[in-house]
């Protein structure tokens, strides 16, 4: 007999779990520096939502992961190269371009890796097409992806479809994602729920701090 397939809520697994957050950086995080959107001002939604939900749930979840021994990963938009020569066709059209020699374009203090955690540098919206996180996680023995971050219809999006089509069990963080308006925010956890878990902080840190009790017992 075959065994049954998994839900894709079911339980995370100690040793085989992983939190990725994609695209936390302080040029999209940060008012005034992102150059796609130079009207955005401080009190623009996207960066209220950010600041007053967003980041606080994504340190809750780091905090939680780091305790439980969950593997943490991060994602960013950056080039090699200084001049961007590398960056995918679209991005040189958009065109987006972070060198690595900007200090905006790492993430802020607070969702910076920590010790040896892992941040994968991308030239396209989805980390699974620009970088070699599938390799990565399979050396890492991961079956449970936990995304979080920016944009939920962009770039998470990608992550989690992706994750899905490669036979990961993909959970989606709602409120520690943000689109530049709630309305795409919502209609992008619609479109994509259907290759994920989507749940909230509070679920997936309990879950995360039960790994450890796990571990523990």
């Amino acid at each position: 007999m075959t065994d049954p397939l998994p839900r894709r809520d079911a339980p995370f697994s100690p040793g085989q779990t992983a939190l990725l957050l994609v695209d936390m950086q302080r040029i999209w995080l940060e008012p005034g520096l992102d150059p796609g959107h130079p009207d955005w001002g401080a009190d623009h939604y996207f960066y209220r939502q950010t600041r007053e939900v967003v980041i606080p749930n994504q340190v809750r979840l780091l905090a939680a992961a780091r305790q439980s021994g969950v593997e943490v990963m991060h994602t960013i938009i950056q080039s090699l190269t200084e001049d961007g020569r590398d960056r995918s066709l679209d991005h040189k059209l958009t065109p987006i371009h972070i060198p690595p020699s900007l200090p905006e374009g790492l993430p802020p203090k607070e969702l910076a890796p920590v010790g040896d955690e892992i941040l994968l540098p991308k030239t396209s919206s989805g980390i699974f097409n620009s970088t070699n996180v599938d390799y990565l996680l399979r050396n890492l023995g991961i079956r449970h992806l936990v995304v979080a971050g920016v944009l939920t219809d962009q770039c998470v999006d990608m992550t989690v479809r992706d994750g899905a089509d490669r036979g990961y069990l993909v959970t989606c963080v709602a409120d520690a994602c943000a689109a530049p308006t709630q309305e795409r925010h919502e209609t992008a956890l619609k479109a994509f729920g259907g290759y994920c878990w989507v749940a909230d902080t509070a679920t997936v840190e309990a879950r995360f701090r039960s790994l450890r009790r796990a571990d523990a017992a």
